[in-house]
């Protein structure tokens, strides 16, 4: 396996190249894209031009030498929080899908457009993808108003979850809820708009004949670059609709109970990357810091360490999925308390989506915000860190306030 690279005269947006990609596999019968947008791998974005994603188990890596900056190809899927469920309930997802792109797009931070290739012969793939970059396509999609559960049972979910805290079960634990609706059309034009519109720092796409994921993710899970592993939880949240809620930003570095839901979800990425790190190299480089995302003010944190030897991803997956952020501290009580107050599966919603690349390494984002479609159906969940001080009407307003970019992104396609 050889590394390839030429740089593309083509000036295409990432969004946009996605959607002509989608319409071209349409039509010929090729696998569709899978993308990767905001922040991935030191690039703006990492495109696969067609790529089949099937349900699999999480691949094992190796490596193959290329320049500084370079991604070449990789496994492009995802993790379903379902797979760690110990209920064993399911959403219908697999619970586990990925699929190898032998070549890739990727744009760099001055938004050049490379195509890069592992591929034993690139020269055929290069054509093809640099003639459908040159032509033009429009997609789009109609859904339904996103259904919602009422606000009474996931507020008495809240009240059951403190109740539980204040028995000294739990320390934390991130109860969720799943709007639906009905989707008919592309859902790589629901990504290509998401891109465009709300500039997530962590969106991911990926889909196959089981369905579409449509990731519109602030949060990073994980990054393993060579041996050096990183995490970013993101646990506080205020409103962030205007310039009114400028304010919300240092309203949120002073509330109690959003520092508390972040360090303690901090503390926890910290034992689960010990676990697996070289002793004395796990480090807290970026504590609290405030930071902008659709629709809300977020508190995000930042570990980092060096992977013990032999230590495979495999390994650093068993010792840290699913994501801290999302489940809660203790983390196995935590699982148990989620499974015993949410009544449907999360599916997708709240593991991981991203790349396994063997030239730069792995990149997992937090599926939060994040659509999941198949068979004519579109679900959305939304949830938040509960704690001793949680309010449960405060926190449903929450669910709306981190739903309600992508309700209106959803309502509105672009015309046709």
């Amino acid at each position: 396996m050889r590394f390839f690279r030429q740089r593309l005269t083509t000036d295409v947006t990432p969004s946009r190249a996605v959607t002509l990609l989608s319409a071209f596999a349409a039509v010929s019968g090729r696998a569709q894209p899978a993308a990767l947008c905001g922040s991935w791998f030191g690039s703006p974005a990492v495109v696969a031009p067609f790529v089949s994603v099937a349900p699999r188990a999480f691949p094992a890596g190796f490596s193959v030498a290329a320049p500084p900056g370079c991604v070449g190809g990789g496994w492009f899927g995802y993790l379903s929080y379902d797979s760690a469920d110990p209920s064993g309930r399911s959403s219908g997802f697999p619970a586990s899908a990925w699929g190898w792109a032998d070549h890739v797009l990727r744009w760099d931070s001055a938004g050049a457009c490379w195509f890069e290739s592992l591929a034993d012969d690139p020269l055929p793939l290069l054509s093809t993808v640099d003639s459908v970059l040159s032509g033009s396509a429009s997609l789009s999609w109609a859904a339904s108003s996103l259904e919602r559960p009422s606000a009474a049972s996931h507020e008495q979910a809240v009240k059951s979850c403190v109740a539980s805290i204040e028995a000294g079960e739990l320390f934390q634990a991130n109860v969720c809820t799943r709007f639906a609706g009905t989707f008919s059309g592309s859902p790589a034009a629901l990504f290509s708009e998401g891109v465009s519109r709300l500039s997530p720092r962590r969106a991911a796409f990926v889909t196959g004949s089981w369905g579409s994921v449509v990731s519109l993710s602030p949060e990073l899970f994980l990054s393993r670059h060579g041996r050096r592993v990183r995490s970013t939880p993101i646990k506080g949240t205020l409103p962030r609709r205007g310039p009114s809620d400028d304010g919300n930003a240092l309203l949120l570095r002073q509330s109690v109970k959003d520092v508390a839901e972040n360090v303690m979800i901090t503390d926890l990425v910290r034992n689960d990357l010990g676990r697996v790190c070289a002793v004395g190299s796990v480090v807290v480089p970026s504590l609290l810091t405030v930071e902008p995302a659709p629709g809300v003010w977020h508190l995000a944190s930042t570990v980092e360490g060096v992977l013990a030897d032999g230590v495979s991803d495999s390994a650093l997956l068993d010792a840290t999925f699913p994501p801290g952020s999302v489940t809660g501290a203790p983390k196995i009580r935590a699982l148990d308390e989620i499974a015993a107050l949410e009544p449907v599966a999360r599916g997708v919603y709240t593991g991981a989506v991203g790349m396994l690349s063997p030239v730069a390494g792995l990149e997992l984002n937090v599926a939060i915000r994040t659509f999941e479609i198949s068979s004519g159906r579109i679900a959305l969940g939304v949830g938040g860190g509960i704690t001793a001080d949680s309010d449960s009407a405060a926190e449903w307003q929450e669910c709306l306030h981190k739903a309600a970019p992508l309700e209106a992104l959803l309502a509105t396609p672009p015309a046709v």
